[in-house]
């Protein structure tokens, strides 16, 4: 069998990704759509695909005031899992990742998704009795989730440090076996290829500035820095900016932007074989296909639009991966880098129509967007397509900010990632 070097596939991976670019030419806009989606992320390109295949609506323009995928979706972390710990949030990841099990072969694009495993390490009474609740209650929801003791987490992953001398000592795990990654943009191309594909349109370098309105208040369309565009239905799935958005249609949103970070190492040879988090310490570690140690840190605790955040942070995440897994403390850090992401005031999202009769919004997934991508694409297609939400996504309403009859997962998600 020959064998490939890390840098050759990278090399192939960008040669093809290059190929299929060539070919890409964003239409000019039509004058009218049936539906515009303000946004060409994972989530926005998925919406359109939906739209299509689910709901016989090919009239869509995808609008992106950059290059589709340029945004979170080119920065995440990779990492699907569905064992947060309410029914809402439940069934929304585990829709997801019924969906993700068969996305390659749906959109023959190979979005590289690996079932690896996700684990969750308990480091004290507290972090057990919390991880055996979740798990119990995932089993209800029909979510797999089992708990490791030390010596089992260590078997599952052997680079794992359980000694009894730790700062953080191992005292079990939470895994879900059907968690793992995926390849962080490549769910963008393949959505984008075959929504492109069915006649959907998706115009790159076209900023949406400004949401227009009829006598009656539902939406006409919008203005964009390439002219007007009417439709009668837009949903807006913009991370990071659906609030400047939404007040052109008059709608203030209960959200704010933090930076969120992460790095990646230099690449070596397969040596890690899941996902491991830890909540107390804050820190998650997996290995990409290019053989890169993808690490992820936590959020800023203020708002900001900066793409780099607090080096402190940084630091407090990689002195606990060193701890956890000693192996690791002779790695070079390749680069890292910030993304924005939008939290909610219960950080969960919000998918949903809006007061605006034909303006439709997702957003504040916080640290939850990739994860999410088709299940949220495939509800937020259909509550677009039938004014009404699924049953899956009703629960996450804008009107619960003002009922508060909040989906509280802040503290319940286990790991905020």
């Amino acid at each position: 069998m020959r064998r490939f070097s890390a840098f050759a596939i990278a090399r192939e991976a960008l040669r093809h990704h290059k190929g299929w670019e060539k070919q890409w030419v964003s239409p000019e806009p039509k004058a009218s759509y049936d539906v515009i989606i303000v946004g060409a992320g994972g989530h926005g390109l998925a919406t359109a695909y939906y739209l299509a295949k689910e709901h016989g609506i090919t009239n869509v323009a995808v609008l992106e005031k950059g290059w589709l995928g340029g945004g979170n979706t080119g920065r995440n972390t990779t990492i699907i899992r569905s064992n947060y710990l309410y029914d809402e949030s439940a069934g929304i990841y585990n829709h997801a990742v019924k969906l993700w099990e068969g996305l390659s072969q749906d959109l023959n694009y190979n979005v590289m998704f690996s079932q690896r495993g996700v684990m969750m390490l308990a480091h004290n009474v507290h972090d057990v009795q919390v991880f055996k609740r979740h798990i119990h209650a995932n089993r209800l929801n029909g979510v797999d989730n089992s708990w490791l003791t030390p010596e089992e987490a260590k078997e599952f992953c052997p680079p794992l440090n359980i000694s009894k001398s730790a700062r953080y000592p191992v005292m079990g795990a939470a895994l879900q076996r059907k968690g793992g990654t995926a390849r962080h943009d490549a769910v963008a191309w393949g959505y984008a290829r075959k929504a492109h594909a069915m006649g959907v349109h998706i115009i790159q370098n076209c900023e949406v500035i400004g949401i227009n309105r009829g006598a009656d208040g539902a939406v006409t369309g919008v203005e964009t820095t390439r002219g007007t565009i009417g439709a009668k239905k837009v949903g807006v799935v913009a991370a990071g900016h659906t609030s400047v958005l939404m007040q052109m249609a008059g709608i203030r949103m209960p959200l704010e932007s933090f930076p969120l970070q992460a790095l990646v190492s230099e690449p070596v040879k397969p040596c890690f074989p899941c996902v491991v988090m830890s909540n107390t310490v804050h820190a998650y570690i997996s290995q990409s296909d290019k053989g890169e140690l993808v690490i992820g840190a936590g959020t800023d605790q203020y708002t900001s639009y900066s793409q780099t955040g607090g080096l402190h942070i940084i630091n407090h995440t990689l002195d606990a991966i060193c701890e956890m897994f000693p192996m690791f403390t002779r790695m070079k850090m390749l680069r890292s880098w910030g993304g924005i992401v939008d939290v909610t005031p219960d950080r969960s999202p919000i998918l949903a129509k809006t007061p605006v009769r034909g303006l439709y919004v997702n957003c504040g997934w916080g640290t939850g967007g990739f994860k999410a991508t088709p299940g949220s694409g495939h509800v937020f297609a259909h509550t677009i397509a039938n004014d009404a939400p699924h049953r899956i996504n009703e629960g996450f309403t804008l009107e619960r900010f003002r009922t508060g009859r909040l989906i509280d997962e802040a503290a319940a998600a286990a790991v905020a990632h």
